[in-house]
């Protein structure tokens, strides 16, 4: 009565370590729900994987993953000196990311030696510093610093998180460049977001000295869809008859058909679906149609029966769903598991089964 995770670990596993083995100086997230597969999970893969370094979401999960992994802990959720961030224990596997020059005093009261990197803001427009921020970084950093190299905090490098389109970077990451050499700051190593695979080949052909560290997020966890596989157990099924009643709101079937009960609702994400970047023309029609539909009380659902994505009768309960079947559709027996197609980063199982 679950709904399930199926995890093909010898495909995912392929296709992890040849993005892997392609990627030099990759950096494996994990953070959020684990990309469907857990932090957990995905920081004893990263140890598998011999990467020396994981990057997290935020201050709140490094206690979920740091007994896991070995090597360095990234913190990609910016310093501030406030919330669970203000609290961290000192640590010399962490390395923090810094976007305002206000945050180090704060940072380095906490710990004098922190490591850190600095985010240049991007078009993605999110945090970061501006080029005149990154010049004043580096009398920030001298107030800091003691006449011994070894003293003081650690610049890891500077940060660029991009927009998640394919490709079209490059432009924009010469100007980011040309920053980071003007700025004066003691790094030749650069963290990078959502660089394409040919931009990352491109960018150490242009920069030969300098050290590139690409993020793999989905990428790298969910590059191969067919390794994963989301199946709900359908729990109940009922015979409508035009008119009747059902659900909690008390809503009348227009036609005949069956109500299908399937595991999965709400707690588990389904009915949540991550804003679509597609801002094509197809996708905006796509849009509207979709609108119609909700407005009719037709609201399409992850779950596939008899070979189509069925509309849910109801909006979904905490933990289950309730699907409405036309007459002409081929029923499944209770018991049975049907597919489901969502998001896996915004959703969480009930368990995860591993081949």
């Amino acid at each position: 009565m679950s709904l399930t995770l199926y995890v093909d670990g010898t495909r995912l596993r392929d296709h992890v370590g040849a993005v892997a083995g392609r990627t030099p100086g990759f950096v494996p997230v994990a953070k959020g729900n684990g990309y469907g597969l857990t932090n957990r999970r995905l920081a004893l893969e990263a140890q598998n994987l011999r990467a020396d370094t994981l990057a997290l979401g935020t201050y709140d999960e490094i206690e979920h993953v740091a007994r896991l992994f070995t090597g360095d802990l990234l913190v990609l959720t910016p310093f501030r000196p406030f919330g669970t961030a203000a609290t961290f224990t000192p640590d010399r596997r962490l390395i923090h990311t810094v976007t305002r020059v206000e945050d180090i005093p704060p940072l380095l009261q906490i710990d004098p030696h922190a490591r850190f990197v600095l985010e240049r803001m991007t078009s993605l427009r999110t945090h970061g510093l501006s080029a005149r921020d990154m010049r004043a970084m580096v009398h920030a950093l001298a107030k800091h610093t003691g006449p011994d190299s070894t003293e003081g905090p650690v610049l890891e490098g500077i940060a660029f998180d991009f927009p998640a389109t394919e490709g079209g970077h490059l432009t924009e990451l010469h100007r980011l460049m040309t920053d980071v050499v003007s700025s004066g700051l003691p790094t030749r190593t650069i963290w990078v977001g959502h660089l394409t695979e040919p931009e990352l080949i491109a960018a150490r052909s242009i920069y030969p000295d300098v050290v590139i560290r690409p993020r793999l997020g989905a990428e790298l966890w969910l590059g191969d869809p067919t390794a994963l596989r989301v199946r709900a157990h359908v729990l109940d099924l009922h015979r409508l008859e035009r008119g009747s009643t059902f659900g909690y709101r008390g809503r009348a079937v227009p036609r005949r058909g069956h109500l299908l009960v399937v595991s999965g609702g709400a707690a588990h994400g389904i009915g949540l679906e991550a804003p679509a970047g597609d801002l094509s023309l197809r996708s905006r029609a796509t849009t509207l149609a979709r609108g119609s539909l909700d407005a009719a009380g037709l609201v399409r659902s992850p779950y596939v029966v008899d070979g189509k994505p069925r509309y849910f009768a109801e909006p979904p309960h905490a933990q289950a769903s309730l699907l409405y079947l036309p007459d002409e559709a081929e029923l499944p027996a209770i018991g049975d598991e049907v597919e489901v197609r969502a998001r896996l980063t915004t959703m969480t199982f009930d368990q995860t089964v591993v081949s």
